[in-house]
């Protein structure tokens, strides 16, 4: 069974997509702005942006059911190398005992020239993550 989470973003509905889809037992997360999607504000410095990002993560991962603690990938979009530190700075404090699978791509730019972030996650479901 498929669901789709809204993240109260009018890109979604304007560039048909869904913030986070939920199927299989896993939470999909599209990439993630550090857009205030309520005011469509963003902040201006690169590790602001990266907070933002994260509180609309968690939020989408609430509605979905699950947690940051489920997140078992992430990928991490920085426009400008020398932002990278000040953005795993912020996803190492937000994600430091969860540690997923992790990659940052430095890219030639985003949709916006505000941009300098995008982050987008996949997690499990609350209670699926299992050790052997």
């Amino acid at each position: 069974m498929r669901r789709r989470i809204e993240g109260g973003s009018s890109f979604e509905r304007d560039y048909g997509y869904s913030r986070a889809v939920v199927q299989n037992g896993f939470v999909f997360v599209a990439g993630t702005t550090g857009y205030d999607y309520a005011a469509m504000t963003m902040p201006e410095d690169a590790g602001a942006q990266a907070e933002a990002c994260w509180r609309t993560i968690a939020g989408v991962l609430d509605q979905a059911g699950s947690s940051l603690d489920q997140v078992v990938r992430a990928t991490y979009y920085v426009t400008d190398r020398t932002d990278a530190e000040a953005v795993l700075t912020v996803c190492g404090r937000v994600l430091r005992d969860v540690r997923p699978a992790a990659t940052l791509v430095v890219v030639a730019g985003l949709l916006r020239p505000e941009m300098k972030v995008e982050i987008e996650v996949t997690a499990v479901m609350t209670g699926t993550i299992s050790t052997i």
